[in-house]
């Protein structure tokens, strides 16, 4: 049966206000009294708030105005045993408390928004327990799709997606057997450019700050492969906890001053790390690059802003957001996205600490 939108739904200025002659902000506020303050029907409404795309703009603002007015709530959650879309992505990251993953979680956001998806945000740690904990909760709300970062994943939440079927891309990262599709990098291939851009500027001694989550450990490893296939070995490594600070790259550097080793270059597991290091360096009076190399990873905002300026490793964050959620909405509408692994690639970026 074919549904239509009543002829004539009033103007937004003709939709009538808290206190007016409905008990609008009732603790029991139903689609019903949307219906009668909007002047269209249950069905309307309801198609307003799920598709709106099917419903004339007008006719959407009208509905818009009076679930502000009534302080009606969706239940999306019931629409979605009904097998209709929840406009729900789920996100999980490790954490926010420093800007590598904020500028991904902004554009994935931005593009999610412009087609009428809203983003849940929920952090992990670096630790898998709290992740499958997360994702629990994450799957009883129904979401349409679900964004993980990284690509190691205990058995069980991959066990989970895959049985639920639900869209899932994982970013930060890249796999040839991705749960469902990945859009990221190699850090593997990070770490070995890294290796590579300090040997190639006569760097022969070289000490390691670096962090101990998963995909910095992956780093850490093509890092010291790579200058073992060059006959070396890293003279010292520091392991810090995440997230990175400038605190802890400063006692990083004085830890490994105090090992006694001699070295010519540190390599640092993030940008915040290497900065600390460059600061505590300057404050020693000791000479960068000339006597003191260093290079960081992620291109922080302040990397081109240090004295000397940071060399670093860049990675497009924002294009990672924007590409995670364009495939997860190809997937949602039906569509097999052009591409189930996307590589974006880095750069490094040398500047004057090297």
């Amino acid at each position: 049966m074919k549904h239509t939108e009543s002829a004539s739904p009033p103007s937004i200025e003709e939709l009538p206000v808290q206190g007016g002659s409905l008990s609008l902000l009732s603790n029991n506020v139903t689609l019903k009294d949307v219906a009668r303050v909007a002047g269209v029907s249950p069905i309307t409404v309801s198609r307003a708030i799920h598709r709106p795309e099917l419903v004339k703009p007008h006719t959407v603002e009208v509905v818009q105005r009076a679930v502000r007015v009534t302080g009606y709530i969706p239940n999306q959650l019931a629409g979605a045993l009904t097998g209709r879309k929840t406009r729900l992505i789920a996100a999980v990251v490790p954490q926010i408390s420093n800007s590598i993953f904020v500028e991904t979680i902004q554009a994935l956001s931005s593009r999610l928004w412009r087609a009428n998806y809203q983003l849940l945000l929920g952090l992990s740690g670096y630790y898998n327990a709290r992740e499958e904990e997360l994702m629990s909760a994450i799957l009883s709300r129904r979401p349409d799709g679900i964004v993980l970062t990284g690509i190691r994943h205990a058995p069980e939440i991959r066990q989970k997606l895959l049985s639920t079927g639900t869209p899932v891309v994982e970013i930060w990262d890249q796999s040839v057997s991705p749960i469902d599709m990945v859009v990221g990098f190699s850090h593997e291939k990070v770490g070995e450019a890294m290796a590579t851009h300090l040997l190639e500027r006569g760097y022969r001694k070289i000490a390691m700050l670096w962090l101990d989550d998963d995909r910095s450990t992956r780093r850490r490893i093509a890092f010291n492969e790579k200058l073992q296939s060059h006959g070396m070995t890293a003279v010292a490594t520091i392991l810090s906890a995440s997230p990175a600070t400038l605190q802890h790259g400063r006692e990083g550097l004085v830890e490994l001053l105090a090992q006694g080793q001699q070295f010519d270059a540190v390599a640092c597991g993030s940008d915040p790390l290497a900065h600390g290091v460059l600061t505590e360096a300057l404050a020693r009076g000791m000479r960068v690059p000339d006597q003191l190399g260093v290079i960081g990873f992620g291109d922080f905002d302040f990397a081109a802003h240090t004295h000397p300026a940071l060399t670093t490793v860049k990675v497009d964050r924002q294009a990672i957001g924007e590409l995670a959620a364009d495939a997860l909405l190809q997937k949602i509408a039906g569509k097999e996205p052009k591409q189930r692994i996307i590589d974006v690639g880095f750069e490094v970026v040398e500047r004057g600490t090297t």
